[in-house]
């Protein structure tokens, strides 16, 4: 790295700073925590717990911020005024120190900008991912075991844990359907940019003519609820429970005792498998954890979605308009139709590198809600 290369970084990170500043409203942030501050001094305030640990929640949600915040100002001046010393008399060792500095503090400005991407109510919890195949056979069932493949190598490099809570494999080769557990802090907030529908378009390795395929994978994905703080009651009379044998991976009991359990929701028609587990019963306990969560997401989407049609906004995700498109043949390139970003490695993208696109939908939907 170049003396140039450092001041670089610095004004780079510096206009970051002051995009931080203009949008987090500091003051009204301090004001609030100074008013929280009064209010868990008080001798009543833990009369009411539940009460309690909300602003206590509230209140280091807010510090946390702040004083990240405050961090990241105090280690750019820092540096600032090393590179200023930098420049009055070079000094190899202190040359070394700076480098080492500016190139954590660029990754921490970046993860303070990440984080206050990842700012929603349940943008912290872990993420529910299930892939649907769309029509056309052995083509999009392969198309989803891909994407399969492609969000697990994405969970392994941000460090998730995985569980597949449901697979059904494919007639010839890919599957039917997957749903997985993604486990980690940030898991729902960074996977909700990848809910839509995916288009592929290659030579089928299916086809004996070599002709072009275009098939489609939906992804949906909803935030894991603690159900113990959730209000969703679901009555007996409006669910059916079915037991059949799994398939796909597993243990020994794959394929020789009725434990998968499939439950669906009459009313709306919500349907949720589980067959993680060797026992049915557990399963069943798996698959209404599951149920409730997205019941209590459709609460969610249902309330946006008044709230939409009141502004004259319309719905971005559904069937037939994708997200996303992978094309193989007759180039190779991945685009995001939502922020039109763009790349031509393929087989990078194939391979978990999502988080340019990931980044781009979180900063565009940042700038919608601004």
């Amino acid at each position: 790295m170049e003396l140039f290369e450092i001041k670089s970084i610095l004004n780079e990170t510096n206009d970051k700073i002051n995009d931080f500043r203009g949008s987090l409203d500091l003051e009204e942030k301090r004001t609030q925590l100074k008013e929280y501050e009064e209010i868990m001094s008080e001798p009543s305030f833990w009369d009411d717990n539940q009460k309690a640990e909300q602003v206590i929640q509230r209140n280091n949600m807010i510090k946390e911020v702040v004083t990240a915040f405050d961090q990241l100002v105090i280690t750019h001046e820092n540096i600032e005024a090393t590179y200023q010393l930098l420049k009055e008399e070079y000094d190899e060792e202190l040359f070394h120190e700076i480098e080492h500095e500016i190139t954590n503090f660029k990754h921490d400005v970046e993860q303070f900008e990440l984080n206050l991407l990842l700012s929603d109510e349940h943008d912290q919890n872990n993420a529910i991912l299930e892939i649907h195949p769309g029509a056309g056979g052995t083509e999009s069932q392969d198309w989803g075991e891909m994407l399969l493949r492609m969000y697990q190598r994405y969970a392994e490099k941000q460090g998730f844990k995985i569980e597949t809570i449901e697979y059904q494999s494919g007639d010839e080769a890919g599957i039917k359907s997957v749903t997985l557990r993604i486990i980690g802090h940030n898991a729902y907030g960074l996977l909700k940019a990848e809910k839509g529908v995916h288009r592929l378009v290659r030579i089928s390795p299916f086809d004996s003519s070599g002709r072009r395929h275009t098939s489609f994978a939906s992804c949906d994905v909803i935030p894991e609820f603690n159900i113990d703080e959730i209000e969703i009651e679901v009555r007996n009379e409006d669910i059916k429970v079915d037991t059949y044998r799994a398939s796909g991976a597993g243990g020994q009991h794959i394929n020789t005792t009725d434990s998968a359990v499939r439950i669906t929701h009459q009313p709306t028609g919500i349907v949720v498998t589980c067959q993680n587990e060797r026992s049915q019963i557990k399963n069943r306990e798996q698959a209404m954890k599951l149920l409730k969560s997205k019941l209590y997401q459709k609460e969610i989407e249902d309330r946006q979605a008044e709230i939409d049609q009141i502004k004259g906004n319309q719905k971005e995700i559904g069937w037939g308009s994708q997200i996303r498109s992978y094309v193989f043949h007759p180039y190779s390139m991945v685009k995001d139709h939502r922020t039109n970003i763009e790349t031509g490695n393929t087989d990078q993208v194939m391979d978990g590198y999502l988080q340019m696109f990931i980044d781009g939908y979180l900063r565009n939907q940042l700038a919608k809600s601004e």
